[in-house]
């Protein structure tokens, strides 16, 4: 009797634990081929392409609307590239949807957060197709205007958006349909990137305590400090962590910060190094947020 009981609770317990094995899944088809092109004023539809970047740490499917999609963007801060996001109206689309925002440029809180776009007014695009990784894009002539360093940060802002979706490892670049060079990736425009990049949380975000902060980083021995500024500029909350690597290397950083508030209200995540010579902030990158009681 004894052996029975056993062998069923044994039963019982292995099919508890295959009912809650975690599904996997995707978020779409990736193209396999080159879609059909599309000039900027009139998208059309080409296949799904599949983010291939992981959603903020602290967001979840519930916070986003229903029939949308959050896609990364690459704008400009003094001079070199910086991170943000979109939530927009769910499109296969994606590549299109993804250049025509770099061309709008920064939103109303990205500009006051020091975000502005390399590309000039009236910019148009037309994506030619994906093939083997690489994702062809014409640009009309004024996009190359300003000489080479202007140039090359758009391209930077648009490689490092493309290359987000899980079909595209390089971008070859046209002019009017016309090849420039050979394809290109995010490994030819690093020194395009500042010394610290934030990608959580994100300009704009509304986020409650704790606060996971999160990025990459170059910075004198590895070091990130963090604090959290409340309405009136006060400090709330500080801590610090330590990249993966740095002084001379890029590594990744992840650290959550508690902080406590009597109210939601406006506020400022702050990241940066210290000088290790005058203890002055280095590379400050300041991210609006709403705080969250």
């Amino acid at each position: 009797m004894k052996r029975f009981f056993v062998a069923i609770v044994a039963i019982v317990v292995l099919a508890t634990v295959a009912g809650c094995t975690p599904k996997s899944g995707t978020v779409g088809d990736a193209p396999t081929g080159a879609p059909p092109t599309s000039a900027a004023a009139t998208p059309t539809v080409p296949p799904a392409e599949s983010p291939s970047s992981a959603p903020s740490p602290d967001a979840t499917a519930s916070s986003r609307p229903a029939g949308t999609i959050t896609i990364s963007l690459w704008l400009v801060r003094s001079g070199r590239i910086a991170y943000t996001q979109r939530t927009r109206p769910t499109t296969q689309s994606t590549s299109q949807l993804a250049l025509t925002e770099l061309a709008a440029g920064p939103t109303t809180v990205e500009a006051s957060a020091g975000l502005t776009t390399g590309f000039p007014g009236g910019t148009t695009f037309r994506i030619v197709g994906i093939s083997d990784g690489v994702e062809t894009v014409s640009f009309s002539p004024g996009f190359y205007d300003g000489g080479r360093d202007a140039a090359r940060l758009r391209q930077a802002q648009v490689v490092y958006t493309l290359t987000q979706f899980s079909t595209v490892t390089k971008v070859a670049f046209q002019r009017d349909g016309t090849a420039l060079a050979a394809p290109v990736g995010r490994a030819d425009y690093t020194d395009l990137l500042p010394a610290i990049v934030v990608t959580n949380p994100v300009i704009g975000q509304r986020r409650g305590s704790p606060i996971t902060v999160a990025g990459t980083a170059d910075v004198f021995e590895a070091t990130v400090n963090i604090r959290v500024l409340d309405a009136a500029g006060k400090q709330i909350a500080t801590t610090f962590t330590t990249a993966t690597c740095g002084s001379g290397c890029r590594g990744s950083f992840s650290v959550r910060v508690s902080y406590r508030v009597g109210r939601a209200q406006a506020g400022i995540v702050e990241v940066f190094w210290i000088s290790p010579n005058d203890s002055s902030h280095q590379d400050v990158v300041r991210i609006p947020v709403t705080l969250l009681a």
